[in-house]
């Protein structure tokens, strides 16, 4: 059974950092692009990151680029979101997903996503 589990959210002050992970199952995960998507309180889900099936190739959305950094570990089968000097703006639920790194548009089947609160 295809599965993607997210874990590693939590409450950080603005300018603190998390690192997100996405653990796969039930498919060949090394043939996949996969991304990390969130979704704020009242606002729809966007493409945060995707990164192609070897590594070579990502994409960010202008709002994360030049602080967070996505990567994959094909051996362990997962997926990372580093995130560094964390906005308010930044809080949401994220989830990972397949991933279209043309237009950062997930697809597929979605888990429970991980809680990221950004306060003070």
């Amino acid at each position: 059974q295809l599965q993607l589990v997210e874990s590693g959210g939590g409450l950080v002050q603005p300018g603190g950092s998390l690192r997100l992970s996405c653990a796969a199952s039930g498919f060949t995960f090394y043939l996949k692009t996969i991304g990390w998507f969130r979704q704020a309180p009242g606002k729809e889900r966007e493409g945060v990151s995707c990164i192609s099936n070897s590594g070579r190739s990502t994409n960010y959305a202008d709002s994360v680029k030049g602080r967070f950094t996505i990567s994959r570990d094909n051996g362990k089968n997962a997926v990372y979101l580093q995130m560094n000097d964390l906005k308010p703006e930044d809080t949401a639920v994220y989830y990972c997903a397949f991933c279209d790194i043309v237009t950062l548009t997930g697809f597929g089947s979605w888990g429970q996503g991980t809680q990221v609160t950004v306060s003070s």
